[in-house]
């Protein structure tokens, strides 16, 4: 299997939202847990590439995508981006659940309905990504030097820091960011953000 790690293609759109599915579970594969297989896509993945393609890597095998990275410089100016320019078609197509509605696919509904909302926990830290890898790429390596690359295109744009959330039950990526230098600076309901300054 050939691993490289490439710059963003606009027709490797739909293998975004097949990989934030597979892994949409806390790394694992999501499939059977939502109806529509496009809403996690839809929320967590696909604005990233669509305003954001200069930071948007992904790690192919045999140019097939099987991880990216994804992210923005500016939490806040992405939030403001997708609230005019993303979401409002997404609630036109998904409307609000009823109350009594507690199915994942709801979950995501509200979510797209909310929008992105900075956390002023997270506000020292301007820039955040999302990662996510198939198994055939997990354990090799590829994750780190793929934070690497990010972080220095970061660097490059005079970004002075970056943060992301993990899952609580997601063990294993919760050791990957320990152990290649975040910082535990906020914990939330469901989640953990890491930092770093650049």
């Amino acid at each position: 299997m050939d691993l490289q790690i490439r710059n963003y293609k606009s027709t490797d759109l739909p293998h975004l939202y097949e990989i934030c599915l597979k892994t949409g579970d806390s790394g694992k594969d999501a499939t059977n847990i939502y109806r529509d297989p496009l809403l996690l896509g839809h929320f967590y993945s696909a604005p990233y590439a669509v305003f954001h393609p200069e930071l948007t890597l992904i790690l192919a095998s045999d140019d097939l995508p099987i991880g990216y990275i994804i992210g923005t410089t500016s939490s806040t100016n992405f939030y403001e981006v997708t609230e005019k320019n993303w979401f409002k078609s997404l609630r036109e197509k998904y409307p609000l659940p009823n109350d009594n509605d507690s199915s994942p696919d709801a979950r995501i509904i509200r979510l797209i309905h909310k929008g992105h909302k900075p956390r002023k926990e997270l506000l020292a830290y301007p820039a955040h990504l999302h990662i996510d890898i198939l198994p055939a790429g997990q354990g090799k390596g590829m994750g780190k030097q793929m934070v690497e690359l990010f972080i220095k295109k970061l660097k490059e744009l005079n970004v002075t820091g970056l943060h992301l959330e993990v899952g609580k039950r997601n063990s294993p990526a919760i050791l990957f960011y320990e152990k290649i230098g975040f910082q535990n600076i906020a914990e939330f309901e469901y989640s953990i953000a890491f930092g770093l300054f650049l």
